[in-house]
């Protein structure tokens, strides 16, 4: 959207609108050609007065928010302004110089016409409001989804790795277990090799007091007995 370009739109409206607007007075005052010419000068300047506020609406669809819903509502109000005209008009145009002529019907339905253009340019206007903010809903739905998808994911991935890491805890929970019965079967292990040593120190120990007896039984034998 061109600020410059919607500012030039706008004095074009400004202009056109200060011609309008003395119309429907000039005409109420005149009679014959002259208010023929006045009507058809109004005409024309009326569906140029339209045509550049269509333009200014296409101008506004791509504006920010903050200039373009101000304007939107300014625009409207110059649709309004340009309906009220013609009613002036019509109202100059029923005066009973005009009344009964097969123009001023014409007129009056060409007012008509005009006046309901205005009315679907205003909903135009709105409906494309309700379009940008309806676009705007679906891209923040679009991205909200998006964020959904990107959280389900991540979900995911933590439970994955959530179940590795348990798998994980129940190998070394395994390990642990194997470890404790190989230990119960070393302390086994360790008791009997302790009762086998003390068996054996047993053992050596009568072994030894048997030699010694002996070796006492030969020495008095053979030095003491005689």
């Amino acid at each position: 959207m061109s600020s410059e370009e919607f500012e030039k739109l706008h004095e074009i409206y400004r202009s056109l609108y200060d011609e309008l607007k003395a119309i429907p007075d000039g005409a109420a005052r005149c009679h014959g050609e002259e208010k023929k010419k006045l009507i058809r000068v109004f005409d024309e300047r009326i569906g140029e007065a339209q045509e550049v506020l269509q333009a200014m609406e296409q101008e506004l669809v791509g504006a920010p928010s903050s200039f373009r819903n101000p304007m939107s509502s300014k625009v409207r109000l110059y649709h309004r302004d340009l309906t009220k005209l013609q009613r002036d008009l019509r109202g100059a145009d029923a005066g009973p110089g005009r009344s009964g002529r097969p123009r001023d019907s014409r007129h009056g339905v060409y007012a008509v016409e005009n006046e309901h253009s205005a009315q679907l340019q205003a909903q135009r206007v709105m409906l494309l409001q309700g379009t940008e903010a309806l676009s705007s809903a679906s891209q923040s739905i679009a991205r909200s989804q998006r964020i959904a998808a990107e959280t389900d994911q991540i979900g995911t991935d933590i439970i994955e790795e959530l179940g590795e890491q348990r798998e994980q805890l129940d190998r070394t929970r395994d390990r642990l277990v194997h470890t404790g019965e190989n230990l119960s079967r070393s302390r086994k292990i360790l008791r009997a090799m302790s009762r086998r040593v003390m068996t054996n120190k047993l053992l050596l120990g009568i072994i030894i007091v048997m030699e010694v007896a002996i070796l006492g039984a030969v020495v008095y034998l053979k030095f003491f007995r005689r």
